[in-house]
């Protein structure tokens, strides 16, 4: 018996038409990911100001690419803790 793969090509594109990832913020609908961002830096800098206070910031070999590497990784956290 064979089955058509068409049909199931079709469900599979509709997963995408879900509503939009958004957070209302004094009636403006903002996406999901700026949060995340804006977390992702915020934790950056104070990671960093605690690292710069104890004096284990000039142990950073690259800190542009630490720092962004940073971003990156707790922007990706937030969104997996706060939206999963």
């Amino acid at each position: 018996m064979e089955m058509p793969i068409l049909p199931f090509a079709l469900l599979l594109s509709l997963a995408g038409c879900t509503r939009a990832p958004s957070i209302p913020v004094l009636g403006a609908y903002f996406p999901d990911w700026l949060f995340c961002i804006a977390g992702g830096v915020f934790l950056t800098c104070v990671i960093r100001a605690c690292l710069l206070r104890t004096r284990l910031g000039d142990l950073i070999g690259s800190p542009m690419l630490a720092y962004s590497a940073l971003i990156l990784l707790l922007s990706s956290l937030c969104w997996l803790v706060v939206f999963s």
